[in-house]
């Protein structure tokens, strides 16, 4: 019973695909259009003949034994208005058209008028289709392969050109754009064979006892001076020969061209030099650079002066920067050179007033500047004065500075030179008797002769004070903190670190200072601020120190509560020890990056009022006393890490809406954003300080991770690097550069 059901199931399945299949059919017969005739393309018979041209007069069409001209069969001749003969083809609809005919290949077209060229049947006299001579017809075998053999092909004529366009202009056309790779190296290579060969080469180059021939147009296009020599009213313009006489050498001269015909040049440590400064006068700016590059990579102590004074002289910025970063880092190498006694007067006295000069001991700046005059001291004695105030004399030993300098017999003929020497020695008695502030530029310490000190504890709440060995590369504990605490800011004016407000472990928020002295190795304890205050920032302009923003306890509440950011700045004078308000905030903020450069204070970012992260840059003016918003930061920041080089801010690190990680740079005269490279790790409340021409970032967290490591970062190569790391049991919690100790 159940095979009779399944049959019947198959049955009754099969009947309904066929019904399913004539319901389809009767849909497409009543849907279809039916097929016209009139509906496909006709093309006359007459389109398909085609004219061609015979051979060349030198190349006779074939002959008989009888000595006939063999002609295609059925075909015609005929003379063009040159008088030069035609082949006609009469049009046979028995055979297959040898060629595929235009209109097949584009759309339909009105018919032409009759007795136009492009309608053979109704013309006066024969003519073939321009279109007969895209293709070279097919040889088709039997009798009429042998006439085909004898086509060819119509010359081409502007009338035919015109025609296709015509033709195209009537449908829609593809568009094939061709490019071969090779193409500009094919063409300089023919050109350079085209020189090897002194063929169409129309200027003569003299240098030394040398000559290259040379075509102009190539050397137009690879240098400017060439364009300008060439197309301008300078009498090489019209003369076919320039002579550069020992203006420059014949192979630097050979390598050049070498480059403008080839696109390729080998540059070494023998030809670098010779090739840039030939690049430079003839402005082939590519060669310029790539010197410049190769010589940025072999720099080197021993020739980083040379290097300085070739790239100042041709404009090479980059391979200049690089070079004066390795004068002032090596100092004590190129002082002994003979090249630092030849260099001009203005570069030896930008060296030696150089804040960023490495140099442990200033006596070695003294006598590198006695020694330069020396050297040529006939034509240098009168420079003595200017050099003298580039020398921190006061930093010297007063013994050294009391008998060798004030001794000195150049310098006693002096009258400006003696005077100089006596002010220094003013300051250096002032020093020795701890005598007030003292703000001679003789008595300043360079960048390069600060100490770094890191402030932290096991936990947030700091108690320690450490130094840090930079050649070394440890951390040193120096002191304990008299009074420990957390969220404080410390900033370092001259020797001494100042540690202000922050909050205690007893006392809640605090108003107290502290200051520790770096020559006496002591703590004291200074005025105290007008507000307490913690989450702030500080820093130091024009030897006064400078409180900005933070929170402070909330009247009524609990003494850790915090109120609302705070606008308030006040600025302590070490002099008188006394606290005054200034101008204040536009804007309250704390956790704050707060910095001064070109006698300027700047907040970045930091939480507002509202407790959202501030975006904007407030800056302070103290002769106006008053804040301005000068810019806006690339991104909302708090918990940043600020520190200044020069007129450039370093910006790093932070709770940001991107990464934590980035850095970048403010420039604090033109209120510029510049990117530069991201720090080692994201860091987020971390400290940053400056010294010599680098920068020094340590601490600072990421989520629940803590950042162990101290980092440097270069900024003439755009890197960081790692340098040391901070023990486990150590919490950084601020960072600051100090002098070091003045000489005794």
């Amino acid at each position: 019973m159940r095979a009779y059901v399944t049959a019947l199931l198959l049955l009754l399945l099969l009947l309904l695909l066929l019904l399913l299949v004539v319901v389809v059919a009767v849909v497409l017969v009543l849907v279809l259009p039916p097929a016209s005739p009139t509906s496909l393309p006709r093309v006359s018979p007459s389109r398909f003949a085609c004219a061609v041209r015979p051979p060349p007069a030198h190349i006779p069409l074939p002959r008989s034994a009888a000595g006939t001209e063999l002609r295609p069969g059925g075909a015609s001749s005929s003379r063009s208005s040159s008088g030069r003969p035609f082949l006609l083809f009469p049009p046979s609809p028995s055979l297959p058209s040898p060629l595929l005919p235009c209109s097949a290949r584009l759309p339909p077209a009105a018919p032409p008028p009759p007795g136009s060229a492009a309608c053979p049947a109704a013309s006066p006299r024969p003519s073939a289709l321009p279109c007969a001579a895209l293709r070279r017809p097919r040889r088709h075998r039997g009798r009429r392969g042998v006439a085909a053999a004898a086509v060819v092909w119509k010359k081409m004529s502007v009338s035919m050109h015109e025609n296709r366009k015509s033709r195209a202009s009537t449908g829609s056309i593809n568009i094939y754009l061709f490019h071969k790779s090779s193409y500009a190296d094919s063409v300089l290579t023919h050109l350079n064979l085209l020189r090897q060969q002194r063929l169409f080469t129309d200027v003569l180059l003299h240098a030394g006892n040398r000559s290259f021939p040379c075509h102009r147009a190539v050397l137009a296009a690879c240098s400017r001076y060439f364009e300008a020599m060439f197309s301008g009213g300078l009498k090489e313009s019209q003369d076919s020969e320039v002579n550069f006489h020992n203006s420059i050498h014949p192979e630097v001269l050979e390598l050049l061209l070498d480059y403008a015909y080839s696109s390729r040049v080998i540059i070494n440590e023998e030809n670098a030099e010779s090739l840039l400064e030939a690049g430079d006068m003839l402005e082939f700016q590519d060669i310029r650079d790539a010197c410049a590059e190769f010589l940025e990579k072999n720099l080197h102590p021993t020739n980083c002066l040379g290097m300085l004074l070739l790239s100042d002289a041709h404009q090479c910025t980059k391979l200049y920067e690089l070079s004066w970063r390795m004068c002032l880092s090596n100092f004590q190498s190129i002082s002994k050179s003979e090249d630092f006694l030849q260099l001009p007067k203005d570069m030896v006295v930008q060296l030696l007033s150089s804040e960023e000069l490495e140099t442990e001991d200033e006596r070695l700046v003294y006598e590198s500047a006695i020694n330069w005059v020396n050297y040529d001291l006939s034509k240098r004695h009168c420079y003595l004065p200017e050099l003298l105030q580039t020398v921190r004399l006061a930093l010297l030993p007063a013994i050294y500075l009391m008998e060798n300098v004030a001794m000195e017999e150049l310098i006693t003929k002096q009258r400006k030179s003696k005077e100089i020497v006596e002010e220094s020695i003013r300051c250096k008695l002032k020093i020795l008797q701890n005598d007030g502030v003292v703000t001679s530029l003789c008595a300043r310490p360079r960048k390069t002769g600060h100490s770094l000190f890191l402030l932290g504890g096991q936990t947030f709440m700091c108690d320690k004070l450490y130094l840090v060995d930079q050649k070394a590369k440890e951390i040193i504990p120096k002191a304990d903190i008299p009074s420990p605490r957390k969220e404080f800011s410390a900033c370092a004016i001259g020797c001494k670190v100042y540690i202000t407000g922050g909050r205690g472990s007893e006392n809640g928020v605090s108003k107290d200072v502290w200051v520790y002295d770096t020559l006496h190795e002591e703590w004291s304890k200074a005025a105290p601020m007008l507000v307490a205050r913690f989450g702030h920032g500080s820093a130091e302009l024009k030897h006064c120190l400078y409180v900005v923003g933070g929170h402070t306890a909330a009247t009524g509440c609990l003494p850790a509560s915090p109120s609302v950011s705070l606008k308030q700045v006040e600025q302590y004078d070490p002099v008188t020890n006394k606290w005054t308000m200034v101008a204040p905030l536009r804007e309250g903020v704390s956790n704050a990056a707060v910095v001064s450069a070109k006698l300027k204070l700047f907040a970045f970012g930091g939480t507002s009022v509202s407790h959202d992260k501030l975006p904007k840059v407030q800056c302070y003016d103290q002769c106006e006393n008053r804040w301005t918003v000068p810019a806006t930061c690339p991104q909302p920041w708090r918990y940043t890490a600020a520190a200044v080089l020069g007129n450039q801010i370093f910006i790093m690190g932070g709770d940001t809406e991107f990464s934590a990680c980035s850095a970048y740079k403010f420039n604090s005269e033109t209120y510029q954003w510049t990117k530069v490279g991201d720090v080692t790790a994201k860091r987020m409340s971390c400290h940053a300080v400056a010294s010599g021409n680098k920068l020094y970032v340590v601490g600072g967290y990421f989520g629940i991770q803590r950042c162990k490591t101290l980092d440097c970062y270069d900024p003439t190569l755009d890197v960081w690097n790692s340098i040391t790391t901070v023990p486990y049991s150590l919490i950084p919690t601020a960072f600051v550069s100090t002098w070091k100790h003045l000489p005794s």
